[in-house]
């Protein structure tokens, strides 16, 4: 048997966080929070990712998932003037980029204020996108969220092939962040497909 060549390891040293890995996300969540907390805003404590302030004897809320903000108030120009701080603060590298309006895009949803003290929460884009890049044998329509089959497991069955499995991760994942928003009646069957996706075959 030939000997094994050693492997070279490469480190380095970061100036600034890399984005996309988790010690950035917190980071920058730390910088916001202190920033926000700086301006005058209450960090909601059981959901930190959530700030209040009272401004023109209204509450002014801000919510974000990692640098994706959303930001409600009655008043247009308090939303304008945050905003503004916002791109004094972040925004030097190049503008924030912002949307306003009575439906919103935001982390896949779409936010529907049109009717007065009513809010309407929807994925159908996000659905759409999501068949539109499912294999072909996954297409079809189904009454229910399971088959009377979810729960049979196969332990002599072979495993899926590497690229199929990583499909079905990418798959499982994003359906796993829609069941957990607007389609609530399909966590049953993503939850037992997530240990699942490389120990049996898979289809509808």
């Amino acid at each position: 048997m030939a000997p094994q060549k050693d492997k070279l390891m490469l480190y380095v040293q970061l100036k600034k966080a890399l984005y996309s890995m988790l010690e950035a996300a917190l980071l920058f969540w730390k910088l916001l929070s202190d920033t926000l907390a700086g301006w005058g805003f209450t960090i909601n404590p059981y959901n930190q990712c959530m700030a209040n302030k009272i401004i023109n004897c209204k509450q002014c809320t801000i919510v974000w998932h990692v640098d994706d903000l959303k930001i409600s108030h009655v008043k247009k120009n308090v939303i304008d003037g945050i905003i503004k701080c916002l791109n004094k603060k972040f925004g030097k590298e190049s503008p924030l980029t912002t949307t306003s309006g009575k439906v919103l895009k935001y982390l896949g949803l779409t936010l529907d204020y049109t009717k007065n003290g009513k809010v309407k929460i929807s994925m159908y884009e996000y659905i759409k996108k999501l068949i539109e890049g499912a294999p072909e044998d996954m297409l079809g329509t189904a009454k229910m969220p399971a088959s009377g089959h979810l729960f049979m497991i196969s332990p002599d069955c072979e495993k899926l092939p590497k690229k199929t499995v990583q499909m079905l991760h990418h798959i499982v994942a994003k359906l796993l962040y829609l069941c957990r928003r607007t389609r609530q009646d399909i966590q049953t069957s993503i939850a037992f497909q997530l240990p699942m996706t490389t120990t049996r075959s898979w289809g509808r």
